[in-house]
């Protein structure tokens, strides 16, 4: 029964019982709504998204097999080998070619080539450079798929026959697929696996159930406990503000926690811990530790059990598949003032970060090391190296022009500056870098190192290109060690146009506080291995390099705080991007 309020009381209790039971059922409609509008949201993005994938799939496709007829004459086989590598990628479930039959002339699954399916209605009409929109279609009894096709038009005769001759290659009758005719239009269909979208779907149904129960029940309790709000509204608050002052306690702590309850099973966390971990600790609570955490952790808990401390226990933990970090842990029973075991408390602290300095000093020190060393070489070695190609001077002035004498003092000569070259850069990179940091604009550097490799460009048929910011961009950076960076790398550049190009030099701003600058050519370009390693220290491809230069790029970059990154296609050229903060951490 519920009691009568008093005139002037502060709760005015409803007197009604239709009142909850409207309010109840007002939040169980809004809760359905909602859940039917991300249903269908869910519904339309899964769509969205496996067309997107599917239609990148198929165009990779029929690139590949029209690069591969166009340049290396492949056939049947090799777009067969194409379409089964191409369906290893994950969640596709078959990729398959067909005419305007239905007749398959290729597939993933070798068992349906030559069998006959039915043809798409959607297919009908649709141009060769659309991609037909993917719809959910059941291939077979066992499994449901999300396809997307597109028309595929093969190299003609006539097409074939150009081409050819542009590449004085002999002609051959072989194409894609036998079945059908040179030139035909073929239809490229990819079956993808729509199941993790649905079991996402299906897992949003249950948790709108869930969550609908507990609204319910929530709000069933939250007008129930209208009637006794006012007896224990102190006590309420007192342990609100307890729980506030222990969330924020263990919120803001710079370590992982992690608690257990007497039961071993899992009590609190905070967010440095699921952070270090990389697990939701905060679904796992009420779990145990063994079913999601490492065995070499959980171990622990028996150390604890046997009486032994642990303190500072340095271990690698994998937490997942694909995340192994190094820590500190120390742990201790939780005893109250009774003396009864309630807990076990766990204590993290992510050693990456520590051991990423530590390397990084060694690393420092070692190069130091190779410094002083180097520098004593270069003392000891550089004096002779002047002696001798004085020496070599001298012998050049007297021999006879064209006699072999002379060709050979002249070798010695250049040989004699390479090694001296090659020890400066020695030099240049084993000390560290110190920096005369100056506000400076970086384009007025750009536009000045340009300069100074203008006649090597014209020389060499190379046209140079500033697509730079109208604005002035302002940074703390070494001008003249930046200036050494950008030319090592203009430098390259025109080693790699050998015939002549076109070399693009451009900046940007970027809403990091940031600016990026691309130093772009169309050489001869990188192969993926050699890209890797570029920035290796005595690495090259050069004949006559030294592999230092990229290295000491890489370097003086770094000690800007700023990052270098490359990539490059053969025969189309290679893109240096660098990106430096305006402001110069010191």
């Amino acid at each position: 029964m519920i009691p009568k309020t008093r005139r002037g009381s502060r709760w005015q209790l409803p007197t009604s019982p239709w009142i909850i039971i409207g309010s109840v059922g007002i939040l169980l409609i809004v809760v359905v709504v909602l859940a039917a509008q991300n249903y269908s949201r869910e519904k339309k993005y899964m769509s969205q998204i496996l067309s997107e994938k599917g239609a990148v799939i198929v165009k990779a496709v029929e690139a590949g097999a029209r690069t591969g007829m166009m340049g290396m004459m492949w056939g049947g086989q090799q777009i067969q080998t194409l379409i089964e590598e191409t369906a290893q990628l994950p969640d596709v479930l078959y990729i398959t070619v067909v005419n305007r039959d239905g007749h398959v002339l290729a597939s993933s699954n070798r068992e349906v080539i030559g069998t006959q399916v039915n043809p798409d209605p959607n297919e009908n009409g649709s141009k060769p450079s659309e991609v037909i929109k993917g719809q959910l279609k059941n291939p077979d009894s066992q499994r449901q798929s999300f396809e997307v096709s597109k028309i595929f038009k093969p190299i003609s005769n006539h097409d074939e026959g150009v081409h050819r001759r542009s590449m004085k290659m002999e002609p051959c009758d072989d194409w894609c697929w036998p079945q059908t005719k040179p030139g035909e239009e073929q239809i490229i269909r990819v079956g993808l696996d729509p199941k993790p979208f649905q079991e996402a779907r299906k897992e949003d149904i249950r948790n709108t159930v869930i969550i609908s129960g507990v609204l319910v029940l929530l709000g069933l309790a939250g007008f129930v406990s209208m009637f006794w709000m006012q007896s224990y509204r102190s006590t309420k608050r007192s342990l609100q503000d307890t729980s506030a002052i222990k969330d924020q306690v263990v919120t803001s702590l710079p370590v992982g926690l992690i608690a257990t309850d007497k039961d071993g099973k899992l009590a609190l966390s905070n967010s440095a811990a699921e952070r270090i971990t990389g697990i939701n600790l905060a679904q796992a609570l009420g779990k145990e530790p063994d079913s999601i955490l490492p065995s070499n952790f959980c171990e622990l808990k028996k150390l604890l059990d046997l009486g032994e401390s642990v303190s500072e226990k340095e271990m690698e933990c994998e937490f997942t598949l694909k995340k192994v970090v190094p820590v500190s842990i120390s742990a201790s029973k939780i005893i109250n003032e009774e003396g009864e075991f309630v807990g076990r408390v766990f204590i993290l602290r992510d050693l990456a970060e520590v051991r990423r300095l530590q390397d990084e000093i060694r690393r420092k020190e070692k190069l130091a090391a190779i410094g002083d060393l180097a520098a004593g070489v270069a003392h000891e070695i550089r004096n002779p190296l002047s002696s001798i190609k004085g020496i070599a001077s001298y012998y050049k002035a007297k021999f006879a022009d064209g006699s072999e004498d002379k060709e050979m003092a002249g070798v010695m000569i250049e040989e004699t500056d390479r090694l001296n070259r090659v020890i400066s850069e020695l030099l240049e990179f084993a000390r560290p870098s110190k920096l005369n940091l100056k506000l400076s604009d970086l384009n007025e550097l750009l536009k000045h190192s340009a300069r100074l490799i203008q006649q090597e460009a014209t020389v060499k048929n190379i046209q140079i290109h500033l697509n730079l910011t109208p604005d002035a961009v302002e940074a703390e950076v070494d001008p003249d060690r930046l200036t050494q960076c950008f030319l090592n790398l203009y430098l390259n550049a025109l080693q790699a146009m050998k015939n002549g190009g076109q070399l693009a030099i451009a900046s940007a701003t970027r809403v990091d506080g940031s600016v990026s600058i691309d130093i772009k050519d169309n050489g001869s370009g990188i192969s993926t291995d050699d890209l890797s390693k570029i920035f290796d220290p005595y690495f090259t491809t050069k004949p006559k390099g030294t592999g230092l230069g990229l290295a000491i790029v890489h370097k003086i970059i770094e000690a800007h705080y700023g990052q270098i990154k490359a990539r490059s296609i053969i025969g189309q050229g290679t893109v240096f991007s660098i990106i430096l903060p305006l402001k110069t951490e010191k």
